[in-house]
């Protein structure tokens, strides 16, 4: 159980894509694009399932590098609001294959790590390219929560590779 007086901290990363917002937009919002980068270095995403809209569902697919086992971890969660080409709001939580909700110690996650992440990203034009800003809010301060900066920064470059 995690101490309710933990000290919380916003994970925030910005990155400046070389490709334009609508581009960037879609490979947050179609599966066929998030299925190219969805997860970190060495992990693929078999299955993505997405309905896009305020209230929608969606359901992520991610496996695992050999080296690491090979097993697929689900994330799941609900689009809160969206702003086309600007503004991207949805809540984050561990799933089964079916995209029910489970507690991340189900799948081995230490006790620091959160039953839901609230994560927005901004979408800003500069020119040719996009500018992301990403915030999951209330990470408990520690390591699963620099893991989770590192999985996110890893993730984003497969997101910038596969729009090369």
């Amino acid at each position: 159980m995690v101490a309710t007086n933990a000290v919380k901290q916003d994970l925030v990363v910005t990155r400046l894509i070389d490709a334009p917002v609508e581009l960037v937009w879609k490979a947050w919002s179609e599966p066929e694009h998030v299925m190219r980068w969805w997860g970190p270095k060495d992990y693929t995403s078999p299955s993505c399932q997405i309905d896009f809209r305020e209230g929608g569902k969606y359901l992520f697919c991610m496996r695992a590098p050999e080296y690491q086992g090979g097993m697929d971890y689900y994330s799941g969660g609900v689009y809160t609001k969206i702003v086309p080409m600007q503004l991207l709001e949805f809540t984050q939580w561990l799933a089964d294959e079916k995209g029910n909700r489970i507690k991340p110690a189900q799948v081995g996650m230490p006790e620091d790590f959160p039953d839901e992440v609230r994560t927005v990203i901004v979408f800003k034009t500069i020119g040719n390219k996009t500018e992301i800003t990403i915030t999951e809010y209330d990470w408990t301060v520690g390591q699963m929560a620099e893991y989770s900066r590192l999985g996110l920064e890893q993730t984003l470059d497969k997101l910038v590779d596969s729009l090369m």
